[in-house]
């Protein structure tokens, strides 16, 4: 069944400590985040070898399993909105169910992307039917990407801006803690409900 809709605006962790997972923006410096970002996806790709990986731990809670498709395809999303931010254009984006990779450039030359709805990409790319194996894959594939993406930025390009199409202001270096975040968060939620469970 559906998972009921996140519809809360996460940037608040650009500003104070995740309470949940402990992610806390001051203490991250912007060379620490791929090797964050590769960790996380690694734990995430090792709880697929779970056998349960695939089974929700109750009807309001993502699988092992789709936490992890949903977080493979952050990378991915992230890695197109990187290369958006750093051209200030439109640029070719993933194929990814429910995700739009349009762009506009407003008044002031900067970027716009869409926002995304990782609800509708869950039903559309039907995380929880995918092969564990096939994402684990995927998923560690993506986080090198995205972490190799991010590393590549000089220091001068990092205060470059791009927003969100719901007006949420970002530049490179704030999104790249704004995805890190993401990817950190949901790595603990697999690993506190698999401790819960064992």
């Amino acid at each position: 069944m559906p998972i009921a809709p996140d519809a809360k605006d996460w940037t608040w962790v650009l500003e104070r400590t995740c309470a949940e997972c402990g992610f806390d923006p001051d203490t991250i410096t912007y060379e620490s985040i791929p090797g964050r970002v590769r960790a996380s996806a690694a734990a995430l790709a090792a709880a697929l070898d779970r056998p349960n990986a695939a089974v929700r731990p109750d009807d309001s809670t993502w699988s092992p399993l789709e936490y992890a498709a949903h977080v493979r395809d952050v990378c991915r999303i992230f890695e197109h909105r990187l290369d958006i931010t750093r051209t200030g254009s439109a640029r070719p984006g993933p194929p990814i169910g429910g995700y739009d990779t349009s762009v506009v450039v407003d008044d002031s030359g900067i970027p716009v992307f869409a926002d995304w709805d990782q609800d509708v990409t869950a039903l559309a790319e039907n995380y929880g039917a995918q092969h564990p194996a096939q994402v684990a894959a995927e998923l560690r594939a993506a986080g090198e990407t995205t972490s190799r993406a991010f590393e590549s930025v000089a220091a001068g390009e990092r205060e470059r801006p791009a927003k969100r199409s719901n007006g949420s202001l970002f530049t490179v270096e704030s999104l790249a803690r704004y995805f890190t975040h993401d990817v950190v968060h949901h790595a603990h939620d697999v690993e506190k409900r698999s401790a819960a469970t064992t």
